[in-house]
């Protein structure tokens, strides 16, 4: 009976999943599929097929990529992709560092205000960013920050430390407190003691962190629009500034091209890392 029970469980989980998956790839099957049709299939569904889903063998088509990495569009696209990499990977690093020091210190240190930083990590993640970009603007128009890369880390950092500091926090609080004592008991300082045992033990949930603030700055719109011009716009900032061939074209085809082109980077991390992702959200859904 119970087996029985297991078996319906894991079939009902089975469709579950399906459908998310499904719900999931749609969008994205349907962003390729407008970044390769011609641009007679964009405006003529007898050209495509699965009702107007995806061109025909003959309406395949690559010049929206070549629009965005060699034509005309590539004098917008290439240097916000540049800055895309160089900001966010910059704040991922600087959040991940800056939270670890402060996750651990949560973690292992009792002092005064300790859960004050977690609700003000808190409070601040879940500030609306919109309510931030006219003041932002106004300071960083008068000391030289706008329009640049450090004048994109440092709101950045915003939106991605606390979301670190949250998720390190849990991870070093599942490490064992007794393996740092017993390498301070052979020797150790306490920041070699830091730097050897704990901070291998917590890689997993370093990486996962990583990844989600990059994640999480790779995808900022509000912040890249707002204080930025020419110099330091990000990818999703420069996708609104796409034009089509006449005020009357919208250029549906390489935005979806570049859409796709963005998320590459995203797909290979999580390629490259997803069992340390997996083994991090599993280490720090548990306690002890």
């Amino acid at each position: 009976m119970a087996s029985n029970s297991s078996k319906s469980g894991n079939f009902l989980m089975g469709i579950a999943s399906l459908v998310v998956i499904l719900f999931t790839i749609i969008p994205l099957l349907w962003i390729f599929s407008l970044s390769v049709k011609s641009p007679a299939a964009q405006v003529d569904p007898k050209l495509n097929v699965f009702g107007n889903f995806f061109p025909k063998s003959g309406e395949w088509s690559l010049d929206n990529y070549r629009l965005i990495l060699t034509g005309g569009a590539s004098e917008l696209f290439l240097p916000a992709l540049a800055n895309s990499l160089v900001i966010c990977l910059v704040a991922t690093l600087i959040s991940v560092i800056l939270a670890t020091f402060c996750a651990y210190a949560i973690a292992r240190l009792d002092f005064p205000g300790k859960r004050m930083i977690l609700v003000t990590a808190l409070a601040v993640s879940f500030f609306p960013v919109i309510s931030l970009v006219t003041p932002l603007f106004n300071v960083w128009s008068k000391i030289g920050l706008f329009d640049t890369q450090i004048g994109l880390i440092i709101p950045y950092l915003s939106l991605t430390l606390p979301l670190a500091i949250w998720t390190l926090s849990a991870f070093f609080q599942q490490i064992p407190w007794e393996m740092e004592q017993a390498a301070q008991v052979d020797g150790a300082t306490s920041w070699q003691a830091f730097r050897k045992v704990i901070v291998p033990l917590a890689s997993p949930g370093v990486f996962t962190t990583a990844i989600i603030t990059f994640f999480t700055a790779w995808n900022d719109f509000v912040f890249a629009i707002s204080l930025t011009s020419d110099k330091a716009r990000t990818v999703p900032a420069a996708l609104a500034f796409f034009t089509g061939a006449s005020q009357f074209e919208q250029p549906f085809g390489a935005i979806a091209a570049a859409a796709v082109i963005v998320t590459i980077p995203v797909v290979i991390l999580v390629l490259l890392f997803q069992q340390r992702i997996v083994s991090g959200l599993t280490s720090g859904a548990v306690k002890g």
